[in-house]
């Protein structure tokens, strides 16, 4: 069994994907307004609900709940995410080659801690990222603790595993994706780069950053300027910023 929990995140499986659920199971003596309109979405959904004692909810999840929690299989979870947003390598090259503007995609080089893994997919889908990509080893994967945090966007923002970053950014700017790759030690300014192109911002892991040879393949490499004490941000914070810098950007009218 696969559990996915917290308000949040329940009602947005529930209203993409509620063939996916087996059964929601609700806190036994929560009767406000949030809980009575997961509950009626459930029931027009046709799922199917149960009321559960918290101690019992505590004790299927490693996290905090909020009273709501949503039961599915292992394999309902890969079915509903291969139907959505689980796409393949060919998958997001496709998109580049059919998008008419530009593209913005969101690359994860070794982030391992499910709670920023979580915190980047829920930026990348406020900033309207086209995907994001991760490789299939040594990074973290779709879980429960990252719906949460994700609230919402792990599933529905495009989630691309690549057995090869590599071979991956090589095939992005074969089709015209430039890569700027965020390394605080790069000379250049996110503030004095142009970013309205289709381009790829490559974020590396907790610490180290990025893979030498990742950053090596990096057509640009860009710094946030911090003005504090503290050298560097953490990686789903940065990455919220830089994205949101694009989004500035993109939408400024042109002088």
């Amino acid at each position: 069994m696969e559990y996915v929990y917290g308000i949040h995140t329940v009602e947005s499986l529930l209203r993409r994907n509620p063939k996916s659920v087996q059964c929601l199971l609700l806190q036994v003596g929560r009767d406000d307004k949030r809980m009575a309109a997961l509950l009626e979405l459930a029931q027009n959904q046709g799922v199917a609900v149960s009321r559960e004692p918290r101690a019992d909810l505590d004790a299927m999840v490693n996290g905090r709940h909020q009273g709501a929690v949503a039961r599915m299989s292992a394999a309902a979870v890969q079915e509903g995410s291969a139907a959505s947003n689980l796409w393949r390598e060919s998958d997001l090259l496709q998109a580049v080659e059919n998008k008419k503007g530009p593209m913005l995609i969101l690359v994860l080089d070794g982030v391992t801690d499910p709670h920023n893994l979580g915190a980047c997919l829920r930026s990348a889908d406020g900033a309207g990222v086209d995907a994001v990509v991760v490789p299939k080893d040594n990074s973290a994967d779709l879980t429960p603790v990252v719906s949460k945090v994700a609230c919402g966007a792990a599933e529905v923002v495009p989630f691309v595993r690549v057995t090869n970053i590599s071979r991956t950014l090589q095939a992005l700017q074969e089709r015209g994706v430039w890569l700027y790759g965020a390394d605080g030690g790069a000379e250049k300014s996110i503030y004095n780069s142009d970013l309205k192109g289709s381009l790829a911002l490559v974020m590396g892991a907790e610490g180290a950053g990025m893979r030498r040879l990742t950053r090596e393949q990096c057509d640009n490499l860009i710094h946030l300027p911090m003005a504090g004490s503290v050298g560097s941000l953490n990686v789903s914070v940065a990455a919220g910023v830089f994205l949101f810098e694009v989004v500035r950007q993109r939408s400024a009218p042109d002088k």
